[in-house]
């Protein structure tokens, strides 16, 4: 059965009650959007027991004020939350300089399938306004050392630039995935990335992908590269997409893995 990530709309909720939905809907405009498939990457940090293979998804997001006004409101995200275990691992948001980063107190709503949260600065216009979700499934298929996963993307909105990316596994050997990519990337880490962009993706616009792999190592990849990071952020799982420059990380392909120390979410 394929994994379906959808997200279905992005709602910026003014503080002011009498806005309306209608209006609302199209405040923001979706510039910028990368997801990236990271299978067997870390453990969702409150897991006590690791015996089973973890997919990490990230979605990094970067969107505009196309209003006249500064905005400060709600923004309404939908997620796959009933793919096996899905948790919640990281919500964060950046300052408008993009000098600071701002783990949300988020609110998950399982009837509704969404996460919602209120921007931590106001939003100026013609401003960008970007964030990071990282959430945790076990959604890989597992026969012995043989792993897959079939996953689609479908678009929720009109966005200028989609990039998704896929992270191989460390030790992991015969990795194949359809599409074939055109492009193979390595940015600085060990992790090899295999990156797919789509431009001027419409509503509705679906991307298809399987990935298969082999690996007999039980380990994540943060684990085995964990002698690389400081002894400060060993007890990290997580990870943030991206420290956003003035120029389009998605367009330039420059995604840097930022590990910090997080506070731990149930």
């Amino acid at each position: 059965m394929k994994k379906i990530l959808v997200i279905v709309s992005i709602v910026l909720a003014f503080i002011c009650p009498t806005s309306s939905y209608a209006q609302n809907e199209t405040i923001l405009k979706m510039e910028e959007l990368s997801v990236r498939v990271m299978p067997e990457y870390a453990y969702h940090p409150n897991d006590q027991k690791k015996d089973h293979a973890p997919l990490l998804i990230g979605y990094q997001g970067s969107m505009v004020n196309d209003s006249d006004q500064p905005q400060k409101g709600k923004i309404e995200i939908p997620l796959p939350m009933d793919e096996k275990d899905f948790r919640v691992g990281y919500v964060a948001d950046y300052s408008s300089d993009l000098r600071t980063t701002y783990e949300i107190e988020y609110v998950i709503d399982r009837e509704k399938g969404t996460i919602f949260w209120t921007t931590s600065e106001e939003i100026a216009p013609k401003e960008r306004y970007k964030f990071v979700i990282e959430f945790y499934s076990d959604s890989l298929k597992v026969r012995k050392e043989k792993k897959s996963l079939s996953y689609q993307f479908k678009s929720f909105a009109d966005i200028g630039l989609v990039n998704v990316i896929f992270t191989e596994p460390s030790k992991a050997k015969n990795m194949k995935l359809t599409p074939a990519p055109e492009e193979k990337q390595n940015h600085g880490t060990e992790d090899q990335t295999f990156s797919y962009l789509f431009q001027d993706v419409k509503a509705g616009e679906e991307k298809n992908f399987t990935l298969s792999y082999e690996r007999r190592e039980t380990r994540p990849t943060t684990e085995l590269n964990e002698r690389d990071l400081s002894e400060g952020n060993r007890k990290s799982t997580g990870l943030a997409l991206g420290a956003f420059s003035g120029i389009s990380v998605i367009s330039a392909g420059a995604l840097t893995i930022l590990f910090k120390k997080r506070k731990k979410k149930a």
